[in-house]
């Protein structure tokens, strides 16, 4: 019984991510994402609770990788669109750098949109391909665009 009560006290001492909850977190496909999100990130980035609905992270307070379910789902952009293969899938993923080091990904072609926010604490140490682990989680959203280049367009 002691052992029990310990576990409960060590959790309730575990660090907790601070995320903003996005607009549409109440979704239910946001659940199934989240659900479904992996424990661990690449190496060295574990799965760490968090504050808000419909979101996850992964990493240590100041320089954790966070995810967020809900956000506004883009329209058509000419903001730099990379389609990421996994062996689960393929998911299309806007992708944008501040300046300062912070990579910003979010699925185009899925609504709810899921953002995943890599602060330079992260790319520092890594490159950021561990986004395709992401990938059994976000495809519980079903794609209904894709990305197309100009290669797309001629013709």
């Amino acid at each position: 019984m002691l052992a029990v009560g310990v576990g409960l006290v060590a959790s309730a001492c575990a660090p907790r991510i601070g995320v903003p909850v996005a607009e549409d977190a109440a979704n239910p496909l946001c659940a199934d994402v989240v659900l479904a999100v992996p424990d661990s990130l690449g190496e060295g980035l574990s799965k760490v609770g968090t504050t808000s609905q419909a979101t996850a992270a992964w990493g240590e307070p100041g320089a954790a990788v966070t995810l967020r379910c809900g956000v506004e789902v883009p329209g058509p952009t000419t903001t730099a669109c990379q389609s990421v293969e996994s062996g689960s899938g393929t998911v299309d993923w806007l992708v944008v750098e501040d300046g300062a080091g912070t990579w910003t990904f979010t699925t185009y072609g899925r609504d709810p949109a899921v953002q995943v926010v890599v602060p330079p604490a992260v790319t520092e140490a890594r490159s950021t391909s561990f986004v395709a682990d992401l990938a059994p989680a976000v495809l519980e959203v079903p794609q209904t665009r894709a990305c197309v280049g100009a290669e797309d367009l001629a013709g």
